[in-house]
């Protein structure tokens, strides 16, 4: 990979990491770390990455990144994270953002993956099995147990309200 190749990776990709990495992860500043980690990798991996697969390289490294934060993020519970639960508990009526990112929330790290590489970020099965290193089959069962996950999440919330 050129300079001049990594330069057009960066113009091209980096949005698109940083959203998909903002939708999983719900953190901008974690959001904006992976997006960091994955260029810099590639940067490392510079003379061994070929051009045309650097989309592929970098999202597929952003995955890697983000299921190491969620895990570190599994041990421990920021405050923030706290206050924004007992202030979300007092208004009458949720947004349809956070509802959806709550609904997000409640999916295996896996599954809230190949879902928004699939519907947020518009890749094909294939390439979502490339990315992130499963079988076209399990890819396509984790978005449908996904989805099927959402709308039974959704479904139970309009009964609330």
């Amino acid at each position: 990979m050129t300079l001049n190749e990594y330069n057009t990776a960066v113009d091209l990709h980096a949005d698109g990491i940083y959203r998909f990495a903002l939708k999983h992860l719900r953190d901008e500043d974690l959001a904006k770390d992976v997006v960091q980690e994955s260029f810099a990798r590639l940067w490392v991996k510079v003379d061994e990455v070929d051009g045309n697969k650097a989309k592929s390289y970098l999202f597929t490294t952003a995955h890697h990144v983000m299921v190491d934060e969620v895990r570190k993020g599994k041990r421990s519970t920021t405050m923030e994270e706290h206050h924004q639960n007992m202030r979300s508990t007092s208004q009458a009526q949720p947004d349809l953002k956070e509802v959806l990112d709550a609904a997000l929330a409640t999916l295996p790290a896996i599954q809230r993956s190949v879902v928004l590489l699939r519907d947020l970020e518009g890749y094909t099965y294939e390439e979502i099995a490339e990315l992130t290193q499963l079988n076209l089959a399990q890819v396509k069962v984790y978005i449908y147990r996904g989805r099927t996950a959402l709308k039974e999440y959704i479904g139970q919330l309009d009964l609330v309200l």
